[in-house]
């Protein structure tokens, strides 16, 4: 990841000027900043240390890695760093709280942005597919029965559809960009918290965000 030229404040230091998610990739990504996440609600605060089981659960709830540990062994991490990983830690809970603060943290950690499935439109599609001699074709179901007169005679004769549906689903599409949506809120709260605090030493946190609702032109 390039930075950007410094600038120097009205204090005459130099920092370094970087949109939010450069900086959360910089914090987590260059500088390994660990999230601290606050013990449950539930728990007594004095005495709390984050033990396997509950990191295991953790992990298994939210589907990814859980960042504990208050101190790193044998490695530095900046100071600025340590600072937006705590503005991240308090994401509050109406902008997804703990939750949230994990999914910015590894995004950031691994370069990424969520998933919008931009260009993706559903396709209404056969449920299920065959292939014989003839090629691929659509699976059909017997969904009733008619009586037809053929050559002077009536027949039985069954009624036959494809059951189809919609590839990705509607709602499938609309949840990753809800997601999206929900990252891009607690990214404005970082970036707002991170200006508003003035606790960076030398980085200096830009207006600059992400493409919100990137998804509508």
């Amino acid at each position: 990841m390039t930075l950007p030229r410094p600038i120097i404040n009205r204090s005459g230091r130099t920092k370094r000027a970087l949109g939010v998610q450069t900086a959360l990739e910089w914090a987590f990504r260059i500088e390994k900043a660990e999230l601290e996440l606050p013990p449950p609600k539930d728990v007594p605060e004095e005495g709390f240390g984050f033990g396997l089981e509950y990191v295991l659960l953790q992990r298994a709830a939210l589907g990814c890695k859980v960042d504990g540990g208050q101190h790193k062994m044998g490695s530095y991490t900046h100071p600025d760093a340590e600072v937006v990983a705590a503005t991240v830690a308090g994401l509050p809970d109406s902008l997804g709280g703990i939750r949230m603060a994990i999914r910015v943290a590894e995004l950031a950690r691994a370069g990424l942005t969520p998933d919008w499935m931009p260009g993706v439109v559903p396709r209404c599609v056969p449920v299920e597919t065959k292939r014989n001699q003839h090629g691929e074709r659509a699976t059909t179901v017997v969904v009733g029965t008619e009586r037809v007169l053929t050559r002077g005679k009536w027949r039985t004769v069954e009624v036959l559809a494809c059951p189809v549906t919609w590839r990705p689903h509607p709602e499938q599409i609309t949840s990753a960009r809800r997601g999206y949506d929900d990252w891009w809120q607690a990214l404005d709260w970082v970036r707002d918290g991170l200006v508003e605090g003035e606790m960076l030493r030398d980085v200096e946190v830009t207006g600059a965000m992400p493409k919100m609702q990137p998804w509508r032109r």
